[in-house]
C-alpha cells in the first residue's frame, strides 16, 4: 500500500472523531483480573514439525528484533489463553459502550492497539479476516483521537520513524498523531487514540491506544504491551505489580486458560507465599531507545544436569553502552528462550555429555525441526527417559528448575523419534542488546510475579492449566 494512499486512509478516520464524554468512576478497586480468550488462526496446525519450526524461526526473528529495537488485592483478573502461533492472549474492553478486544500479552513491548476501521488490512497475516475483532470508534461515545500538537504524540512519534517515511515532522503537523510500531515479525500503522479501558469496577478514562489501520505478519487481532515505558498498560494504568501463570502450550489453541493479575496502588515490601525473587537489573544505557521497554534480570547461573555451564561474564551482565550488550530479559512475546550462540554452544556441549547415551540428530534433521539440538529416542518412550536438569540461578540465589516439558519436546521425522532443545540460536544473532531472551516456552507452569514498585521478579512451580 502506498504512503499517501494510506495517509489518505488515516486522515479519513480522522475526521471521525467524537468529543469525549465524561463518565463515572466506581470507587476505587483493589484488583483487576482479565481473561485471556484465544485467537484463531486460518488454518490448524496438523504438522508439528512445521509448527515447531515456524515458532523456533518466528522467535529468531524476535530476538533480532529484541537486539534492534528503535500489597493490596489485585485490581483486576483476566484469562490468558496460548495459541498455536507460540503467543499468549488476553480480551479487554474499551469504549463506551464498551466493545471486547483480543490482544496478544507482551512483556517485550510497551504500546497497546487494535485494529479499528472496517477497512483495516492485515498483509501476511495468518488470521480468518472475518475472526478479527475490530474497534468501531464511531460507536463508542468516549473516542477521541490525538492530534499532532497534543504531548502525549511525542510518547509514541519520538520512539518510531513513521514521521520520517511520511514527512511528518515531529508534532509539527496538524493532522492526527501517527505510529508505526515495529515487531519482531511486522509492523503495524494507525492513529493514536483516547478511550475509555472498561473492567468490571473501574473505568480508566483518557488511555492512549493505538488505531491501526494497516498490519504485516501479525499473529492476533493487536498487541497489549506490558514493557517498562509511559505508552504501556502497566504505566498507563499505574500498577504496582502483575503476575501470570502460563499454560502448556500444545502447539494448538485451546479454550483452556489461566489468570493475568493486575495490582494497583501502594504495596508493601512483604513477598507473595512461596516465590523466589531476584531484583530487576537497571536497563543499560543505549542509543536505542527501545531497550528501556525490556525487563532485565540477572542471570548468573545456567545449570545443566548438576554442573554449571562456563558462560563468559561479558553475556551475563548488559554493558551500559551505546549497543547495551549482554543481560538478559523476561519476554512474555518470544516462544523459544534465545541465547546467543557462544552461550547456547555451550549449554549444547554440557546435555550432550550429560546425554551421552544418546545419537544426535543429523544437520537435514534438525534443519527440518528447526531446533539447534536434537537426540534420537527410536523405540523409547518420552515419559520413560531421565533427562538432566535444566536451572536457571539468578542474583540473590533464586533458582528456576525447569519442568523437563520446558526445554525438551518429542518430534517424530518419518520412522524415527527425537527429542529437541527448545532453546535456539544462529550464526546471524549480533552481539547487541540482550544475549539471552527467556521465551514464554520456558515461563509454562510457572506462577511470575512483575513487582514494579519494589523492582523485583518473582516466580514458582504451579500448575497453570484450571
Amino acid at each position: 500500500m502506498a504512503a499517501s494512499s494510506l495517509l489518505s486512509l488515516m486522515f479519513l478516520i480522522s475526521t471521525l472523531l467524537l468529543a469525549s464524554s465524561s463518565l463515572s468512576v466506581a470507587p476505587n478497586p483493589t484488583t483487576f483480573t482479565i481473561p485471556l480468550s484465544p485467537i484463531f488462526t486460518k488454518n490448524q496446525p496438523s504438522d508439528p514439525i512445521k509448527t515447531l519450526n515456524s515458532l523456533a524461526s518466528s522467535s529468531l526473528t524476535r530476538a533480532h528484533h529484541l537486539k534492534h529495537p528503535k500489597s493490596k488485592p489485585p485490581l483486576a483478573k483476566t484469562k490468558v489463553f496460548s495459541h498455536s502461533y507460540g503467543g499468549y492472549s488476553i480480551s479487554l474492553n474499551f469504549g463506551t459502550p464498551p466493545q471486547t478486544i483480543s490482544f496478544i500479552l507482551d512483556t517485550g513491548s510497551s504500546p497497546v492497539w487494535f485494529p479499528c476501521t472496517s477497512q483495516y488490512n492485515c498483509t501476511d497475516c495468518n488470521i480468518d479476516p472475518s475472526k478479527i475483532p475490530l474497534f468501531i470508534p464511531k460507536l463508542s461515545s468516549s473516542s477521541k483521537f490525538i492530534d499532532c500538537q497534543n504531548p502525549n504524540c511525542a510518547w509514541i512519534s519520538s520512539s518510531n520513524s513513521f514521521s520520517e517515511l511520511f514527512g511528518c515532522q515531529g508534532c509539527n503537523c496538524s493532522q492526527a498523531c501517527p505510529y508505526w510500531f515495529q515487531y519482531g515479525l511486522g509492523s503495524t500503522l494507525g492513529l493514536l487514540l483516547s478511550e475509555t479501558l472498561d473492567f468490571p469496577e473501574k473505568l480508566f478514562t483518557n488511555f492512549l491506544v493505538g488505531c491501526s489501520i494497516f498490519s504485516t505478519q501479525q499473529q492476533s487481532a493487536g498487541i497489549v504491551g506490558f514493557g517498562r515505558t509511559p505508552e504501556s498498560l502497566p504505566s498507563q494504568l499505574g500498577l504496582s505489580k502483575f503476575s501470570y501463570c502460563l499454560i502448556s502450550q500444545r502447539l494448538d489453541d485451546t479454550s483452556e486458560s489461566s489468570d493475568l493479575v493486575l495490582y494497583r496502588g501502594p504495596s508493601s515490601d512483604a513477598k507473595t507465599p512461596g516465590l523466589s525473587y531476584t531484583p530487576f537489573r537497571k536497563n543499560p544505557v543505549s542509543i536505542d531507545s527501545a531497550f528501556r521497554e525490556f525487563y532485565y534480570v540477572d542471570l548468573r547461573k545456567v545449570i545443566v544436569g548438576s554442573k554449571s555451564v562456563n558462560i563468559p561474564y561479558k553475556y551475563l551482565v548488559p554493558e551500559n553502552n551505546t549497543n547495551g550488550n549482554g543481560g538478559t530479559i523476561v519476554d512474555s512475546g518470544t516462544t523459544l528462550t534465545i541465547m546467543e550462540k557462544p552461550i547456547f554452544d555451550a549449554v549444547a556441549t554440557a546435555f550432550e555429555a550429560e546425554m551421552g547415551n544418546f545419537s544426535g540428530a543429523s544437520a537435514d534433521v534438525g534443519a527440518l525441526i528447526g531446533l539447534n539440538l536434537c537426540f534420537n529416542i527410536t523405540g523409547l518412550k518420552f515419559e520413560k527417559i531421565k533427562f538432566p536438569k535444566l536451572t536457571f540461578e539468578f542474583k540473590g540465589g533464586a533458582k528456576m528448575e525447569l519442568p523437563v516439558v520446558n526445554y525438551f519436546v518429542p518430534v517424530d521425522v518419518g520412522n524415527s523419534s527425537f527429542v529437541c532443545l527448545t532453546l535456539v540460536t544462529d550464526s546471524t544473532l549480533d552481539s547487541v542488546g540482550p544475549a539471552i531472551i527467556l521465551g514464554n516456552t520456558q515461563q509454562q507452569n510457572f506462577y511470575v510475579e512483575f513487582d514494579l514498585e519494589n523492582d523485583k521478579f518473582g516466580f514458582r512451580k504451579q500448575t497453570c492449566n484450571k
